[in-house]
């Protein structure tokens, strides 16, 4: 019986993690567990290449975020940054329309340097994490280069030409991972895995945050057949999404825009789903699909939230390994 040990003793958790509202999420558990006891398995299917630099948005919120140096208005890149770089190369004419700010800057110039040298992301993200005081370890979801490519009335567009040159205006008609078969879990994927009790699927979208984790090669079924709890964490709230084009997403590939059209995408994958207390209607339908439901206040607006909401999902999800 796991049920509230965390509280008492070690409980290793392996969360799975894109975006803003993953990194709360993923902030808050770092907040209640003991250094150590947790993993984040990030999402790297929106990296790319700016500049000739490789950026890796979804991996650099999480470590700024747990950090604790993000911006706490966006959410993503740093606090109190400044641009003076980006302001340079628009003089030059560059068309500056994703936002780098210059100590973000040196994150994708040594990270670039040191892929180029022949190291792993995972090796490069892991030294950085350590220089930044991090206690947890953040995971790539995978060494190998994946990208997402999603499908549009205009034609197939890299999702970061999509998500921000474009402002997610485009109608999203499908995905497709370009890599995707060249990829695997990685053994420091594995290994976190292996020592996991309980499996937490963060507030991300489940399209293009933890759909790409979810479709490597073997990783999907890995999280299926560990023989610890797992629980999800609805990013829908009310019909929306709390963060980002989820809820669009979701509705232009014809998934229900709700707690329970989430709950179905993971289907087979999680005992558990977490869901705001404004959705808690949708419950019996959620555990006719074989989940368990916690309904509470999921909406993190806050530190103090985040740490609540990362203490009532561990005591839910270690507790579903006696039922």
């Amino acid at each position: 019986m796991l049920a509230n040990v965390w509280r008492d003793g070690t409980v290793n958790v392996l969360a799975l993690a894109g975006g803003v509202g993953g990194a709360k999420l993923a902030a808050g558990l770092e907040a209640v567990l003991a250094r150590g006891e947790l993993s984040v398995v990030v999402n790297t299917a929106d990296d790319f290449d700016l500049w000739g630099l490789h950026v890796c948005p979804d991996l650099d919120t999480v470590m700024y975020t747990l950090a604790g140096i993000a911006n706490p208005e966006t959410g993503w890149g740093i606090g109190g940054e400044s641009f003076d770089a980006l302001e340079m190369l628009s003089r030059y004419g560059e068309d500056t329309w994703f936002k780098l700010g210059d100590r973000d800057l040196a994150t994708h110039i040594l990270r670039t340097a040191r892929l180029r040298a022949g190291e792993t992301l995972t090796r490069i993200i892991a030294d950085l994490s350590t220089a930044l005081g991090i206690g947890s370890a953040i995971l790539p979801m995978c060494d190998e280069p994946v990208a997402t490519v999603l499908d549009t009335p205009d034609g197939p567009l890299e999702f970061q030409e999509y998500f921000v040159r474009r402002g997610q205006r485009d109608e999203v008609l499908g995905m497709w991972l370009r890599g995707i078969g060249d990829a695997r879990p990685t053994d420091a994927v594995q290994e976190a895995l292996a020592v996991a009790d309980l499996v937490v699927l963060c507030p991300s979208n489940p399209v293009v945050s933890i759909g790409p984790i979810l479709a490597v090669p073997g990783m999907r079924e890995a999280l299926a057949s560990a023989p610890v709890p797992s629980v999800a964490v609805s990013p829908i709230v009310g019909g929306r999404a709390l963060k980002g084009p989820a809820d669009r997403m979701l509705a232009s590939l014809g998934v229900e825009v709700s707690p329970v059209g989430v709950a179905r995408m993971y289907e087979g994958l999680v005992d558990g789903m977490v869901i705001d207390g404004v959705d808690g209607g949708e419950g019996d339908r959620i555990e006719a699909l074989g989940m368990r439901v916690l309904a509470t206040a999921a909406v993190m607006r806050d530190a103090p939230d985040r740490a609540r909401l990362a203490r009532e999902v561990l005591d839910f999800g270690t507790g579903l390994v006696t039922l």
